[in-house]
């Protein structure tokens, strides 16, 4: 490892920024959000302690899977406009510190969420881990059923935070976590539309049919299109009221119009409207659940 020196402050936190950079910080938080929305959809009330803990165990888990995505994918970075001046490509960061980093925020995560919470959000945290590493990564360059091999750890954070805050699995869980599931579909291949170009550097294949054409634009409005119905599951399985119903019905219908655009017309700036559409649509729905629960 590299040393860092604690008399230098710029040293230090251009090395903490490569970490942040490393974990992917921000998406990593975005994550935990979810985990936290599904710990307080929960009934009963609301645990601080064990909200504290699922919230920096499941950060310190997502952190370790995005570093050591970027430590296979480090040579593909390269590649990529968008990833070329990562922490690794750039060799700001050395492979075996990155590896270190990564291997014991993943540690530290499962043991603080079996520990403090319960096996079943352990073994949660774990399996989200191994399948985002092990099987995502390797298969985004072989085939685009990576999405759907992605989406299932994807989906995990408010499935393990029911399960952090009462210990089981119930029917409630499987809706909040089938929500988060096909929500990912439409925001990814809007991802890989506006990205299509950079990820067919590095041979990824992000979009259902392998590029943009109207059956990739067809399969994004189809998915989005069905959280129409999954929307309505919160309030027919008791997690929430009417109120919830009327706005994620709301804000289903208009991440599915941008969608039905992009189908229209194919065009990038539709995919960004729908990305940035995404970007809004999940916390709105889990926030307007946890608020009409309460």
């Amino acid at each position: 490892m590299n040393p860092v020196s604690l008399e230098n402050p710029q040293t230090l936190k251009a090395r903490l920024y490569d970490y942040a950079l490393l974990t992917k910080f921000k998406l990593a938080s975005l994550v935990v959000f979810s985990a936290a929305m599904g710990f307080m959809t929960a009934p009963g009330p609301v645990d601080l302690s064990k909200l504290l803990m699922l919230i920096i165990g499941g950060f310190l888990v997502t952190a370790s899977s995005n570093g050591l995505n970027q430590v296979i994918e480090r040579d593909l970075d390269k590649l990529m406009n968008r990833t070329e001046n990562r922490p690794l490509p750039d060799q700001r960061l050395s492979v075996n510190e990155a590896l270190l980093l990564c291997i014991v925020c993943g540690i530290a995560g499962v043991f603080m969420l079996t520990y403090y919470l319960n096996i079943a959000s352990g073994a949660l945290g774990l399996f989200a881990l191994l399948s985002y590493t092990l099987i995502y990564t390797p298969l985004k360059r072989i085939t685009s059923f990576s999405v759907f091999a992605g989406a299932i750890p994807g989906a995990i954070p408010p499935l393990l935070g029911w399960v952090a805050a009462t210990g089981r699995f119930g029917i409630e869980a499987w809706v909040l976590f089938a929500i988060q599931f096909i929500w990912q579909f439409p925001h990814f291949w809007a991802i890989a539309w506006v990205l299509d170009d950079d990820y067919k550097r590095a041979g990824f294949i992000m979009l259902p049919t392998g590029q943009r054409d109207k059956g990739s634009a067809l399969q994004t409005f189809i998915y989005s299109l069905s959280l129409l119905p999954i929307g309505f599951m919160p309030f027919l399985f008791g997690l929430s009221g009417w109120i919830s119903v009327l706005v994620i019905a709301s804000v289903t219908l208009y991440f599915a119009y941008t969608a039905y655009q992009l189908f229209v017309d194919q065009a990038i700036t539709s995919a960004r409207k729908l990305m940035f559409a995404s970007f809004i649509y999940l916390p709105v729905v889990q926030l307007v659940i946890v608020l009409d629960k309460m």
